[in-house]
């Protein structure tokens, strides 16, 4: 297993080891040894199943802020990380990167960010591992399209939640991380 830096501090991307053979393939997925260098504990697994297209994002929790090791069963997302501290040197800015069962890589995204992705193949399975649990009344987010973010999502036309539509931009969002 290979974790690599980003240009955004925290962020990283992971290649594991991928064991393959006429019968298929075996990865493993987790192993808390492996990431106890980044000290992070997980206490919740979240699954979505999404059409192509699929949008969804960018979300956060402000008061129980979740790290996220965000991985792809099936499918092929476009996983998308932005800095949402304002006193980071990189606030407002990303990283995104192709996730995929071909390419078995997964992504950590650090408390502190706004996380999204949507989806590039015609269905995709998304595995996502969390520090914290969900809060309800605690997801905020950031408006997909945000002009000041330009980030490329790689599709013309997302089918997005009625709520992901409405959040608003990064400049003067009032639910933001120090």
């Amino acid at each position: 297993m290979n974790i690599n830096k980003t240009n955004l501090d925290g962020v990283f991307v992971i290649e594991t080891n991928v064991f393959s053979d006429l019968r298929g393939y075996f990865m493993e997925t987790y192993n808390q040894k492996r990431y106890s260098e980044l000290n992070l504990t997980f206490v919740q697994d979240n699954f979505s199943h999404s059409q192509k297209g699929t949008l969804r994002g960018l979300h956060y929790q402000l008061k129980n802020p979740q790290d996220k090791l965000v991985c792809v069963l099936r499918g092929e997302i476009f996983d998308v990380a932005v800095d949402i501290r304002q006193s980071s040197e990189n606030f407002g800015k990303w990283f995104g990167t192709i996730l995929s069962s071909e390419n078995h890589k997964q992504i950590i995204i650090p408390k502190g960010f706004a996380h999204g992705f949507c989806v590039l193949s015609d269905e995709a399975d998304v595995l996502y591992k969390c520090t914290d649990f969900y809060t309800p009344g605690d997801e905020f987010g950031i408006l997909w399209s945000d002009p000041e973010l330009k980030i490329d999502w790689k599709i013309k036309e997302p089918l997005l939640s009625a709520k992901d539509e409405k959040h608003p931009g990064l400049s003067g969002n009032k639910n933001l991380f120090p």
